[in-house]
């Protein structure tokens, strides 16, 4: 650092990348000058492909105008790429940034200029990105990000490109002031937790976008052998035509998803650095570099897609704050801790990330009771049984026998396999308080079991809707700032929450219930909970009463009780 240089003026880019930049005083640098370059390659490699394609095209319906239409496009891409090139020249000499010792600064804009600022104190990711081109040069792009759900824009700042030395520093220094500004945490030893095996390959194929991948494999050959093969295909059967076209989508779904998975988790490491960071790299052709400070991890989640469920496997996601959340591959990204492995292998990971013996998500919960069996089984029903009577009543007022066959067909296949998944689904609901760690588990298609610390538990949400009215059930929420913003307990006895919810957070709920905080319990004692009049549910009393009578009992309790109150306010008055 220069004498008298301002805080983060020691914390430019290499020389080498800012070459034709005069030095800024004030700690101001520029983004590599070999962004230029790369964004020549990327638009060269799209047009070429693009316009390739059109001149094919053409050239094999009017083969006479291949020639003119090859020249109009090789103008047109030059003009972009030129275009391209200009572009990225002006932004490369509009850009600049900083890293000062409380902020990260970025100026960017070539007709309307942008000045942005973060504080170090909100920073919560520092990701590191190459794709093939980037990589080619030596450059990365370096995403700063606060992991604020909405706003994501605005919530980051990306710097690209960056030389790849570079990047590291700059990841280092944000991670150490990061951690400096919530003083420093203690955890395990560092060292690796788990890195690539090869055998989990096989997990790729068996996710919900196998069939999609099929599906657009399917479509980009029929478009490719419509004329050589669409007669010989034409003359087969329905039935052989139809048993083809599922083959074609399973085998090229399974190839596919085989595919993206080995490039997205080829190279995968999970590593603790020192100061208790999770640091999870991987990528082939785009390398990513993922950072998760330790202290702003609440839990874990397991989650188990049917297929890969069946197969033994499961995947481990990170519960924590400042994640961005959803299903898109960009909070996916960040979140995952472990791609598809076997299950025990993920409770392994799973235990060492939180630090504990052994993981929560292993430990064994307690069933829902039977009345959420018999909504999720109403629920197949509804599914099933309206577009089968909605066939039957089109096919006898048409006529149409294929119609009916439908419906006899979508009645035998539907209702077994909505009954199997309903008892399925109903089966994979639990939860329990294991340790210091609220568990829920629920899902059968995406089977979800999530192990939440309970300090991370800032309160609770409880909603009952009217069918679950009848039967004494509701929905238990609890709310966390980590993650997607509450885990809920599905279908649980309006008495099993209460016990849940004061089992596990005492002082967060005593104050609402009417004998006060919840004592601890000693481990197989069965909780009691308070119900209004002063009595107390004994052990074992819930087993074998109706849920519904349980729920009538307590409110005709609470009129009886609020009756005495305004009989006795009443006869107080003068």
């Amino acid at each position: 650092m220069r004498p008298g240089a301002p805080p983060g003026a020691g914390l430019t880019a290499d020389p080498a990348g800012t070459a034709g930049l005069e030095p800024d005083p004030a700690g101001w640098t520029g983004l590599d000058q070999r962004g230029v370059p790369v964004a020549g390659v990327l638009t060269t490699v799209a047009v070429a492909v693009l316009g390739a394609s059109a001149v094919v095209a053409v050239a094999a319906r009017e083969p006479e105008l291949a020639g003119p239409v090859a020249l109009w496009t090789l103008a047109i891409a030059l003009l972009l790429v030129g275009l391209a090139v200009a572009t990225a020249y002006a932004r490369w000499r509009c850009s600049r940034y900083r890293v000062t010792a409380d902020r990260v600064e970025l100026r960017t804009g070539v007709i309307v200029r942008r000045a942005r600022s973060m504080a170090i104190e909100r920073v919560r990711t520092v990701d590191v990105t190459a794709g093939p081109v980037l990589r080619a040069f030596g450059l990365v792009t370096l995403r700063v990000g606060t992991g604020q759900q909405r706003g994501r824009g605005e919530a980051t700042l990306r710097l690209r490109p960056v030389e790849r030395m570079e990047a590291d520093r700059l990841r280092t220094v944000l991670l150490d002031r990061m951690r400096s500004a919530g003083g420093p945490p203690a955890g395990p030893a560092d060292g690796r937790i788990a890195e690539l095996d090869p055998r989990w390959l096989r997990y790729g194929p068996l996710t919900a976008a196998t069939p999609l991948f099929g599906v657009a494999v399917l479509t980009l050959l029929l478009a490719l052998v419509d004329r050589p093969l669409g007669g010989p295909l034409r003359d087969l059967p329905p039935a052989a035509r139809i048993g083809l076209a599922l083959i074609a989508i399973l085998l090229g779904g399974a190839v596919v998803a085989f595919l993206v998975y080995a490039e997205t988790w080829s190279g995968f490491r999970l590593d603790r650095e020192p100061g208790s960071t999770l640091r999870v790299r991987r990528g082939v052709l785009t390398t990513r570099s993922i950072s998760l400070e330790e202290r702003r991890l609440t839990g874990v989640e397991l989650v188990e897609p049917l297929g890969v469920r069946l197969a033994g496997g499961a995947r481990v996601d990170a519960v924590a704050t400042g994640l961005l959340v959803g299903s898109g591959s960009e909070s996916t990204e960040h979140r995952t801790l472990l791609p598809t492995a076997p299950r025990r292998l993920a409770e392994r990971v799973a235990a060492l990330i939180l630090g504990e013996s052994r993981s929560p998500t292993a430990a064994a919960l307690r069933p829902h009771p039977p009345a959420a069996r018999g909504r999720r089984l109403r629920r197949a029903a509804l599914a099933v049984l309206p577009p089968v009577l909605a066939l039957l009543v089109a096919g006898v007022a048409t006529g149409a026998t294929w119609l009916l066959v439908v419906a006899g067909v979508l009645l035998v296949v539907g209702a077994p396999a909505g009954a199997a998944i309903a008892l399925d689904t109903y089966r994979g609901l639990g939860h329990a308080v294991v340790g210091g760690y609220l568990v829920v588990r629920a899902g059968s298609l995406r089977r979800s079991t999530v192990a939440l610390h309970l300090e991370g538990v800032i309160g609770w949400t409880v909603r009952q809707t009217v069918l679950q009215r009848r039967t004494g059930l509701v929905t238990l929420g609890a709310t966390t700032a980590a993650g997607r913003g509450a885990f809920h307990a599905h279908d649980v006895d309006g008495r099993e929450a209460l016990r849940l919810a004061g089992e596990a957070t005492p002082s967060l709920l005593g104050p609402f219930l009417a004998s006060g905080p919840v004592p601890a319990r000693a481990p197989g004692d069965q909780p009691r909970v308070a119900v209004p009049g002063g009595q107390q549910d004994e052990p074992g009393a819930e087993e074998g009463r109706d849920p519904g009578q349980a729920v009538e009992r307590e409110q005709v309790e609470q009129h009886e009780l609020a009756d005495r109150r305004h009989h006795q306010d009443r006869a107080r008055r003068p």
